[in-house]
Parts: C-alpha cells; structure tokens; sequence
C-alpha cells in the first residue's frame, strides 16, 4: 500500500495575553477619539427634539435634513448670498496656500542650499518666532495692513499668512537632506537655478510641501478671527465668520440644528483634504528625522 500522505500541521499562533490588552486598548481609545466626530456628524442630522433630551442622546434616532435647510435659509436671508461666502473662503484659502507654499519652499531652499551670509541668524529668528503665539502678532499685522489700505480687502485675509514660522522651518530642515550631487549635476547639465528648483528641488520636496498644504489649508479655512480683525463689509466675510456669527445672538436655540448643520460643514473639507494628503504627511513625519 503506498504510504499515507501526511498533510501538513497548521500551527496556530497563540496569542499572547498582552498583545490581546494592548489590542483591545487601543481599539478603545480609537472609539473615544472618534467620539467627537460621531457626535457631530449625528448632530447635524438630529431634529429638535432629539437636540435637546436628557441625558443627552449622542447618536440619532430619527435623521433629518432639515437642519441644512435652515441653515441656508438663515443665510440666505441677508443681502449676500451663501454662495458668496463660500467663493470669499474657497478662493482666499487656495490662494494662500499657494503662495505659501512657494514662498517657503523657495526661502527655505535658498537657506539650506546656498547658506547666505547671516543665514544662521536668519534661521535663528525664524525659529525664535515659533514660540511666540499668532494672536501677539495681530496688532503689528493689523496696523500693517491698515496702513497698506488693505482693509476690507483679499489681500488682509492672504498677506499675513504666507510667510510662517513654522511653515519655514519644516521645509527647511527637509531642504537640507536634498543630495547635492543631483542638483549639481543639473547645474552641469546647463540648468539655470530656477529650473534647478522648479524641476528638481520640488518634486523631491513633494512630501515637505505637501503637509505644508495640509495644515495651511485647515489653518485658513477654519481661521475666522482674521476676517473678524481684517472684514467689516458682509459681502467680504468668510464662511466660519458667517457661521460663527450664525451660532450667537438671538434665536440661538432655535437654530442649534443649524449651528450643527453648519459645524459638518466647516469641518468636512479639512477631513477630505487630510484623507487624500495623510500618506504625504506621514511620509513627511517619518522622514524629517534621516539626515541624508
């Protein structure tokens, strides 16, 4: 008789009872975490009268869309239209983080590769303004633009956020781990230093300018204290100033739905741009640490 094939043993890993802990730990602090998120994605689809049980109830019984609805409606009730503000915060926030990016990306190259006289000090100082808050700014950049005439204006929602500290630095110490040997064989190869960073100095820059992007984007879309400093005309103010005026005053309660409607709102494009960056800022986080 042939002999009996024997069939391989399947060996099952035993789980350890730490690793079971620590899986299970860390399960609960996603959920936790996620737990903000949830309650405001259900407030803005709970009625009335679901807002306003106790104890309070996080997750909705009976979602409606009628709190985006009111919210329009309260917003459409002025002179200026929805749309206007959505254009007035679309279009500063995407102007913004394209020059920031090229502004800082550019300074920052130039700083790390071509290290000027008094480069040390410039770095210095620019590291120096990362410990001092945005708002101790706020007075200088207020009688800046006011001399400027920019007031009422784009420009004093752009201006005083293209160049930042931290945006600086971040792409500066990723500049400096760029080889030197590629971008001296460009510049044998005939390239002029213009093409030398546009062509070679910012592909390679991808993942810095890319987080750069990020938090630039969810810094100015959410950002409504500059408008409230810089705006006095309606037609100029942006959407979290429009919506933040929106959630006070009176009638308050009656428009909470709303006030929930109009926090997905705010919040939701900053998710979106973050689920198709996250790979870049990561890569980001893990490589700003190598030094080439």
């Amino acid at each position: 008789m042939m002999a009996a094939i024997k069939k391989p043993r399947i060996r099952l890993k035993k789980i350890k009872f730490g690793h079971t802990c620590l899986v299970i730990g860390m399960l609960a602090l996603v959920c936790f975490t996620a737990l903000p998120m949830v309650a405001m994605i259900c407030r803005a689809f709970m009625p009335l009268d679901e807002l306003y049980l106790y104890p309070p109830r996080i997750i909705v019984q009976k979602p409606t869309l009628s709190n985006f609805s009111d919210l329009l409606t309260s917003l459409s009730a002025s002179e200026v239209p929805f749309t206007r503000y959505i254009f007035n915060s679309i279009f500063t926030t995407v102007v913004t983080v394209f020059l920031s990016i090229f502004v800082c990306c550019a300074g920052a190259y130039g700083l790390a590769k071509f290290k000027p006289k008094g480069s040390s000090t410039i770095f210095a100082v620019i590291t120096a303004a990362l410990m001092f808050s945005s708002y101790v700014t706020q007075i200088p950049n207020y009688l800046i633009v006011t001399e400027l005439g920019l007031v009422n204006s784009y420009w004093a929602l752009i201006l005083p956020k293209i160049a930042v500290a931290y945006n600086f630095f971040l792409v500066k110490q990723f500049a400096e781990q760029l080889p030197d040997a590629v971008l001296e064989a460009a510049r044998i190869d005939g390239a002029n230093e213009l093409y030398t960073f546009w062509k070679i100095a910012m592909p390679l820059l991808k993942p810095a300018w890319s987080t750069l992007a990020v938090f630039s984007f969810v810094n100015n879309w959410n950002d409504y204290f500059s408008a409230l400093v810089y705006i006095n005309k309606d037609a100029m103010k942006t959407l979290p100033l429009a919506l933040q005026t929106l959630a006070g005053g009176a009638g308050v309660v009656a428009r909470s739905g709303s006030v929930g409607a109009a926090t997905l709102l705010t919040t939701l494009p900053t998710i979106i741009v973050f689920c198709i960056m996250r790979g870049r800022v990561m890569q980001t986080m893990t490589y700003s640490g190598i030094k080439s």
